[in-house]
């Protein structure tokens, strides 16, 4: 990696340059939101990493001068990826068969461009992990080089075309360690306690409860809701919804109070009506402006900006084309003229924790599971996927890219976690510094 070294001053100036670009409008037109979200960010150099895609790919496209460089050709340049594959966006979701599975989760930032992108922000945040559990330089290359080696692993069996028995998805038949618990944990979940946590019964029916992050709407914004749940409605598959009743709207809110990326974005929750008369069936679905993703300011290809609607069909396409299953919820619709996505809040999701994890072997264990788990989603969003746009074998095009150069992939992946790393570690004390001296302009 070639980013340039700059003075603390200059790349402080860089940083709210950067900043400006991704968060600027919303920024100015909801600065508390802003003000929490970069509060979480100051707390270590890995939040700050996480909320800052957008200085990632600033510096990744700098240093490669666009979408050359190793590894990558018009193919692997041209693969669906994540957009924000860092060591925290892995935990459990229920599958559209009902099976609970874990994998890569939060498709806000996916998009489509270089597959080597991913991995390298993955490996960035793996350094950034170690270095806070105080694991040294070399358990750090050891960590990046597990990743890479059990990707390349995978990717290389899918490409040679393994049975689905020898590449299985990590599930509670098939999961071991760390990934077990979370699925485990997963297991133990109800969606009764998740309705007990948001809602109540008023007159014999559920509503959502007062305070704890709701919102309550005036008039014209819940018919606005309303209006855009009915068109979401017609991007849902045929197969999603098992009764009539389950379009039943019973309460709208806002909602306050969501995560690092979603500052300033409105988002909405409706409690609708599950597959029986049961009160514990019923459903809760989030409605979220979604956002642009960092990636696509630095892929230049109009075949694939001109492919979506919007945000909210980009987000949709792109996380059912990289997930096998996804949500049968999962749609998109438009409000005030913006694209938003729409999914269920699942009782069935929990993050994996990296707080817990501190013996190096087990992390190791994760780490390559991760590398499986991250080969799987390339591979998954291609000419398969149902999808047009990439239309060709993602997993041949990016073995046939390894092959051709086996034994740099991972010397490669070491050196830019190690340096970027260094770099993101440095970059947090810069922002740490011009937030709490009240530099960033709006806040």
């Amino acid at each position: 990696m070639s980013v340039p070294q700059l003075s603390d001053e200059h790349r402080g100036e860089e940083i709210l340059a950067v900043l400006d670009t991704a968060f600027g409008e919303l920024l100015a037109a909801d600065p508390a939101a802003f003000r929490v979200k970069f509060r979480k960010m100051a707390a270590s150099a890995f939040a700050f990493y996480r909320g800052t895609a957008s200085l990632f790919y600033h510096d990744l496209s700098a240093g490669q001068q666009g979408q050359g460089g190793p590894y990558l050709d018009e193919r692997t340049s041209r693969v669906w990826i994540h957009g924000d594959l860092h060591a925290e966006n892995f935990g459990t979701y229920m599958d559209a068969g009902g099976r609970l599975v874990f994998n890569v989760n939060d498709f806000d930032e996916a998009y489509v461009g270089p597959f080597l992108w991913d991995l390298k922000r993955f490996v960035a945040s793996v350094a950034l992990i170690g270095y806070a559990k105080a694991l040294s330089d070399e358990q750090i290359t050891d960590l990046v080089s597990v990743y890479a080696a059990a990707y390349r692993e995978r990717i290389h069996a899918l490409a040679t075309g393994a049975k689905r028995d020898e590449v299985p998805p990590f599930t509670l038949d098939t999961a071991q360690g760390p990934l077990l618990d979370v699925l485990r944990d997963a297991r133990s979940l109800t969606r009764f306690s998740l309705l007990e946590s948001m809602t109540e019964i008023r007159d014999f029916e559920r509503r959502f409860a007062p305070g704890g992050g709701a919102v309550e709407l005036d008039a014209a914004t819940r018919y606005k809701v309303l209006a855009a749940f009915d068109g979401y409605l017609e991007t849902l598959p045929d197969a999603s919804l098992a009764r009539p009743d389950s379009y039943r709207v019973k309460d709208v809110v806002g909602r306050r109070g969501i995560g690092i990326g979603s500052a300033g974005l409105p988002s909405y929750n409706i409690l609708l009506e599950g597959h029986s008369d049961a009160l514990e069936n019923d459903v809760v679905i989030y409605v979220k402006q979604a956002q642009t993703p960092a990636v696509s300011r630095h892929v230049t290809d109009p075949a694939v900006r001109e492919y979506f609607l919007h945000e909210g069909h980009r987000t949709v396409i792109s996380q059912r084309a990289l997930q096998a299953h996804a949500d049968p919820w999962l749609g998109w619709t438009e409000l005030d003229g913006a694209g938003q996505l729409v999914a269920e809040v699942s009782p069935y999701a929990v993050d994996l924790d990296w707080s817990d994890l501190d013996d190096p072997e087990e992390i190791t264990l994760v780490v390559a599971d991760l590398g499986r788990a991250t080969a799987a989603m390339h591979a998954a969003a291609d000419d398969t996927s149902g999808e047009s746009l990439v239309p060709f074998s993602t997993e041949r095009a990016i073995d046939a890219a390894i092959a051709a150069d086996e034994e740099a992939l991972v010397p490669l992946l070491v050196d830019f976690a190690h340096d970027y790393g260094a770099r993101a570690r440095r970059d947090h004390q810069i922002f740490l510094d011009l937030f709490r001296n009240g530099r960033i302009p709006g806040l």
